[in-house]
């Protein structure tokens, strides 16, 4: 059984290649997140064992074709897969996202036939673990506006910067990082042991505990002129956040969901007044909305998965996919918190830590205003911001 609520039977458009993802990632949830989680997020801990069982079931490279070691699926595998993974937890769906569109897609798309067949089977298995260096310490929405700098020599590339907020940094084997050389943006593969490359990991989150946050430091760090991906400018980095963002839309669902059925149960069995305080119109009308909004949620993701498939795709579609679809969990988060009562801060049950989880993911990959701004601009065709 998919673990998915599905008031409008999407599952029944599903291939059987589509349901056998959906039952995989259920099942991984289930066995291997759900029953350490709670232990890890408390800890401030990434499940680090589970990276070599998600390269195993193809999870770190979903869409990546087999010639390089991936699964060669379709978009919606991949949304499907990133739902079931946040149902489990943010922070091991962020993990997949990381992997499967900032590392995989950026040196898949952008990169050399030498990068590629060095890269990309490991990183599908999970052997190597990739991290994706855009943001900086004074530079988020705004990308362009980046410090970082490549300097080309005969030896090389010397890099010069520092990224922040990245996850998998700490941990990762190599580095997809963003610089600027001779004023304009270039990607650079930057492997963990490099000279000059350091990483710091973030300590003190209440969001994403379960996940690996750091800053990275470049100084004077001299990579091998084979290490430029073949883009230049802004579209390469934007290109990655916009797969990246169409995995959040997936996942925010799972989050949603995980919420809503914690609370629907909670509903159904919590007596008071002496019946169930699902029997109360306020606890039905805040249910029906959780139904309404993750319904809604799923429909757009689903069809903009199909876009994705056909190519039909704005990069605008993508943006009002990860601002509903992460406002709308973090409010159901928020509603089931409400119908838990005090027991809804209990790490009994996951609602808080989603909710604080969604924090993050409403902020990380553009935050829910920059997506607003995207979404004016387009239907206006007034630029907000330049």
């Amino acid at each position: 059984m998919i673990s998915m609520l599905d008031y409008y039977n999407i599952r029944d458009q599903f291939t059987e290649e589509e349901k056998l993802v959906a039952s995989t990632t259920k099942s991984f949830t289930d066995n291997y997140v759900l029953p350490i989680i709670e232990k890890h997020y408390s800890e401030g801990k990434f499940p680090i064992d589970l990276i070599k069982i998600m390269g195993e079931l193809g999870l770190l490279a979903v869409i990546l074709p087999s010639k390089y070691g991936g699964s060669e699926l379709n978009y919606v595998s991949y949304g499907i897969a990133m739902q079931e993974l946040e149902r489990g937890d943010s922070g091991i769906r962020s993990f997949a996202s990381v992997q499967n569109s900032l590392v995989i897609y950026p040196i898949f798309n952008y990169g050399t036939e030498d990068q590629k067949t060095k890269y990309l089977p490991k990183l599908a298995t999970g052997e190597f673990v990739g991290c994706f260096g855009l943001t900086e310490p004074d530079f988020g929405s705004n990308p362009g506006g980046m410090l970082a700098t490549a300097t080309k020599t005969e030896k090389g590339y010397i890099l010069n910067g520092s990224k922040m907020w990245i996850t998998n940094g700490s941990i990762a084997d190599i580095a997809v990082v963003w610089a600027k050389l001779e004023g304009k943006v270039n990607g650079f593969i930057v492997e963990k042991d490099t000279p000059g490359f350091t990483t710091v990991e973030m300590k003190g989150k209440h969001s994403l505990r379960a996940s690996v946050t750091s800053e990275l430091i470049f100084n004077d760090c001299l990579i091998p002129l084979d290490n430029r991906l073949e883009v230049e400018g802004l579209r390469g980095p934007l290109s990655c956040l916009n797969q990246a963002r169409y995995g959040i839309s997936w996942g925010a669902i799972g989050s949603a969901i995980s919420c809503y059925e914690t609370a629907l149960n909670y509903a159904k069995t919590r007596i008071q007044f002496g019946k169930p305080i699902a029997s109360f119109q306020i606890i039905q009308e805040k249910l029906v909305w959780m139904l309404n909004e993750i319904t809604k949620a799923q429909l757009v993701s689903y069809q903009l998965g199909r876009l994705k498939e056909k190519k039909l795709d704005r990069p605008q579609q993508t943006s009002l996919a990860k601002r509903n679809n992460v406002d709308i969990a973090l409010q159901c988060a928020r509603l089931s918190r409400e119908i838990l009562g005090a027991n809804g801060i209990l790490n009994e049950y996951p609602i808080m830590r989603h909710m604080a989880n969604l924090e993050s993911v409403k902020t990380y990959e553009g935050t829910h205003d920059i997506h607003t701004l995207i979404l004016g601009a387009d239907i206006t065709g007034i630029e907000a911001f330049s």
